[in-house]
């Protein structure tokens, strides 16, 4: 029909402000004006227009509204003058908090957290069965205790991946509101999820053994999201996995098979990029996924140098291992983008902030080889010494001691066999549940 406006092909991208607040005493890893410029990417990455930002530094969250009431209002006027139709804040909100935020913005505006951004962008980025169950146990997680009449229609779309099967209203009970049938069919799909994903943790579980048997050791790459592991994992592989300049491009996890010097091989595995504030929802979630993390018998620690908080990213990443429990675990760290440097000389003074990390350009391919080399050395020549108490139903462990260990004095008891020698850096954790001076150091620190 002539005349007719065609509709667009794409949905025009929503603008948002931001709010960022920082509390004093809080310690955060980065300044509140680099937090924003974060949450800024993350914005970007979840297909959202910036249009202004509001700060604030408090002493403590306002106990109704997070800031206070006269930053409300502040925000409240730029919204109306940029046009934004969501106000996205940097920290989690708790649900009173939310609900007093969209009494006061009132329908038109929309109240986001940092929280419910990077659930939408998982949501977005998870390709495959598994990434799409811990993404909607996620959210569902994060909206329950959100849930409000105002909320009921989201629980409807949250995740997406449920098939029908749970998140739909259900048949009311005796005097039951609209609000607890839809918190008891969440509830009831969450159940369904953590069984889902509980076998799939298993099955998990059962690779990872297959792996362990065959004696191919295990490298976790981890890092902060958009540091370049994927990349990496490509120029170390020939591989093609997926590769973009945003956060979090890469969601589920991959696996790769490498060649070492020496005719050795790794198995190389990559997963989700990690980031300051990574709401604890997701953290549980991807359990079965982090999990190859802390299995991995070395970690690949792989920093952006050229980034302006590269210190502040490594700690991130170290914080989360140690949540998982991997922090036990070797690491060597890799420092990549050096092709990105304004002055090669600068690779020196992040050197002397990472002592022994090997600096390379995953994209360019360069310093390849010294890092194949570290590689090899970590998991093949470097020794640990170990006193162990293995008991027989080990068997498994006392023979990979005598393949692969040096035993220097052996002793079979009643129970088990007890061993002094030293094995590959990359076999402490297997063993560390069976060293006597571990147990030792334990004893000592509850005493």
């Amino acid at each position: 029909m002539a005349g007719r406006i065609p509709e667009p092909t794409h949905r025009p991208r929503e603008r948002v402000m931001l709010v960022g607040a920082e509390i004093f005493g809080q310690d955060n890893l980065l300044s509140m004006d680099e937090s924003l410029d974060e949450l800024e990417m993350l914005a970007d990455t979840a297909g959202l227009d910036v249009v202004g930002a509001a700060t604030q530094r408090l002493k403590s969250p306002n106990p109704k509204t997070y800031i206070g009431s006269g930053k409300v209002e502040e925000v409240q006027a730029l919204t109306e003058e940029t046009g934004a139709d969501v106000v996205l804040f940097d920290d989690e909100l708790n649900p009173r908090h939310q609900r007093e935020l969209e009494k006061i913005f009132g329908e038109k505006l929309r109240v986001l957290d940092r929280t419910a951004l990077i659930l939408d962008i998982f949501a977005q980025h998870a390709s495959t069965h598994e990434g799409a169950l811990q993404v909607e146990l996620a959210q569902y997680e994060y909206l329950l205790p959100r849930l409000t009449r105002a909320w009921t229609h989201l629980a409807r779309q949250a995740g997406g991946g449920g098939g029908g099967s749970g998140a739909g209203v259900g048949l009311r009970g005796p005097g039951e509101t609209q609000l607890e049938v839809d918190r008891r069919d969440i509830r009831r799909r969450i159940d369904q999820l953590r069984g889902d994903l509980d076998k799939v943790r298993a099955h998990r579980g059962r690779h990872r053994a297959r792996r362990k048997r065959s004696r191919i050791p295990v490298v976790a790459l981890v890092g902060y999201t958009n540091s370049g592991k994927s990349t990496l994992l490509n120029a170390l592989s020939s591989s093609d996995v997926y590769v973009a300049d945003q956060l979090f491009a890469t969601l589920d996890p991959t696996t790769r098979r490498v060649e070492l010097p020496g005719g050795h091989q790794a198995l190389f595995s990559d997963t989700v990029g990690f980031i300051q504030k990574l709401p604890t929802t997701l953290v549980a979630a991807f359990r079965a996924t982090l999990e190859e993390i802390a299995e991995a018998e070395l970690l690949l620690h792989v920093l952006d140098v050229t980034h302006p908080n590269v210190d502040a990213q490594a700690e991130a990443v170290l914080e989360t291992l140690t949540e998982i429990g991997a922090d036990h675990i070797p690491m060597l760290t890799v420092l990549n983008k050096i092709d990105d440097l304004p002055d090669l000389d600068l690779v020196d003074d992040a050197l002397e902030l990472f002592p022994g990390a090997v600096p390379i350009s995953a994209l360019r391919e360069l310093g390849m080889p010294d890092l194949l080399d570290a590689l090899t050395e970590k998991l093949y020549e470097a020794y640990t010494p170990v006193e162990v108490d293995l008991p027989y139903k080990e068997g498994a462990l006392i023979a990979l001691f005598h393949e692969q260990g040096q035993i220097e004095h052996i002793e079979h008891t009643r129970k088990g066999a007890y061993i002094e020698g030293r094995v590959p850096g990359r076999l402490v954790a297997r063993y560390r549940p069976f060293q006597i001076n571990a147990e030792i150091e334990e004893i000592e620190e509850e005493s």
